[in-house]
């Protein structure tokens, strides 16, 4: 059956006005306009409601292995979350775990094609890097894998060597692909870790402070560089300083092709929530930094210096040895209290994919930092495009999937881990007072969540094979 959301005010990247919109049975949307007449539709009134493209999560990390423990949303449970804060699409990382790039490939929609609940895809992690890789990548393409990302940390685990970066960076940018960089400083960090360590310095705040914050200016400018050499484009992923904001302005005005993304807990939170009795919530790679950084990061957001905000939603327990009740069930899986003797055992990631939309909407449109245009923009349509997924998700348009949230700007919430549905014990946004949440949910044209009443299923996300996608 068709159905016709009529009376609300539909919010795009560049937008704003009144229509209905009308979704055909091939779940995509066939008509936008005043007064459409539909007879036989269902119709739900969005009178007083703003109609939002759903948004495009492009960094996160569900059922990911990590210090003798897996990240406890898996592509099922953070899907159902990301839909209760309005993201329909997500993208995953695939870890490069076998000889060859299929079998990595494979491995992961093993891991998700089964349980996905809401749209997907995957980047692929180049962690080793040979003649044969580089002969592999472009096969990638044929499984709609447009992505590739690389580490300048974790030293002898993740990172490969410049000269292989540089590899690439060329390879990439040969075969129309895009390349995604973590940029810290890993021999650095190598070292201030050994020293921490000898000087009996194991408490959360080390985490932080063996991360030092020019690592990443100075990632992103020798990267950057490689890519102008390369002639590739290059994506920072989660960015958290303000000095690699300053470096990548500076590399886009000098030419360079390259974009950015940070994430909400680098708006809002400092190493001094580390220092806190429950610090290890808040340990992620790269960390949290200072206030001076919240603020130069919220500047990039609002002037567009910034291209998208993601999650890297990478969620562990706080307290892994008492279960939680999830579904009707108990569950309970190992994670932060891990490292309670040490802050190099604790795993690195903390939950936000439900957050995103809700959080950013209080904090950045209903505050005045950026309009609802950009919120859109940041949150759904930019990635949409430069992952390669536009005009089919991030965008309200005739032929579009029909991934639409039915946002109510006057709902008011106290939020927290009840609201955001992550299947994890905390929630770093707890208690906090939010005006603006999603009333409904579409996946396609089917309602997935209604109100606090989930509508969704395992198995109903359909993967998305991306195509190149555009520099911004």
């Amino acid at each position: 059956m068709s159905t016709l959301i009529q009376n609300g005010t539909i919010i795009t990247a560049s937008e704003t006005f009144k229509a209905d919109i009308l979704i055909e049975d091939s779940g995509r949307i066939s008509a936008i306009g005043r007064d459409l007449h539909a007879p036989k539709a269902e119709r739900i009134d969005a009178t007083g409601k703003l109609l939002l493209p759903g948004g495009v999560d492009p960094h996160t990390h569900f059922d990911l292995p990590m210090f003798g423990t897996v990240s406890s949303d898996d592509h099922y449970t953070g899907h159902k979350a990301a839909a209760f804060g309005g993201t329909t699409t997500v993208i995953d990382f695939i870890n490069q775990d076998f000889d060859s790039l299929k079998q990595c490939v494979d491995a992961w929609h093993k891991k998700a094609d089964d349980k996905a609940a809401i749209d997907y895809s995957f980047h692929m992690n180049i962690v080793n890097f040979n003649e044969k890789i580089a002969k592999e990548i472009p096969s990638l393409l044929d499984e709609g894998i447009t992505t590739l990302k690389i580490f300048t940390a974790y030293n002898g685990v993740l990172r490969i060597g410049d000269n292989s970066i540089f590899k690439v960076l060329r390879t990439a940018a040969e075969n129309g692909m895009l390349t995604l960089l973590h940029a810290e400083n890993g021999d650095v960090i190598e070292t201030l870790v050994d020293d921490a360590l000898k000087a009996g310095n194991t408490s959360t705040e080390w985490h932080a402070l063996t991360r030092p914050s020019w690592g990443a200016g100075d990632a992103i400018l020798r990267v950057a560089g490689m890519a102008q050499a390369a002639d590739a484009s290059l994506y920072i992923v989660h960015m958290n300083t303000a000095i690699g904001a300053d470096m990548l302005k500076y590399s886009r005005e000098q030419g360079v092709k390259i974009m950015g993304e940070t994430c909400p807990q680098y708006l809002f939170f400092t190493i001094d929530n580390m220092r806190q009795p429950d610090g290890a919530k808040w340990v992620c790679s790269p960390p949290m930094r200072n206030k001076t950084d919240n603020a130069r990061l919220w500047q990039a957001v609002e002037r567009g210096e910034m291209q998208t905000i993601g999650t890297d939603h990478c969620p562990f327990f706080f307290d892994g040895t008492q279960p939680i009740l999830y579904e009707g069930q108990e569950i309970a899986i190992s994670g932060k209290e891990l490292g309670v003797e040490d802050f190099t055992k604790t795993p690195n990631g903390l939950p936000a994919v439900g957050d995103r939309l809700p959080v950013m909407w209080t904090e950045g449109v209903v505050k005045g930092r950026i309009t609802p245009n950009q919120f859109v923009a940041m949150n759904s349509t930019n990635p949409a495009k430069i992952f390669g997924m536009y005009p089919r998700k991030g965008a309200l348009l005739p032929g579009s999937d029909a991934d639409i949230v039915i946002w109510d700007p006057e709902r008011k919430v106290t939020h927290g881990v009840a609201m955001s549905h992550q299947r994890t014990d905390y929630n770093l946004f707890e208690g906090w007072e939010l005006t603006g949440y999603p009333e409904k949910v579409f996946l396609r044209g089917e309602l997935i969540v209604d109100g606090d009443e989930w509508l969704g299923k395992r198995g109903e996300g359909e993967f998305i094979k991306r195509k190149e996608g555009e520099i911004l």
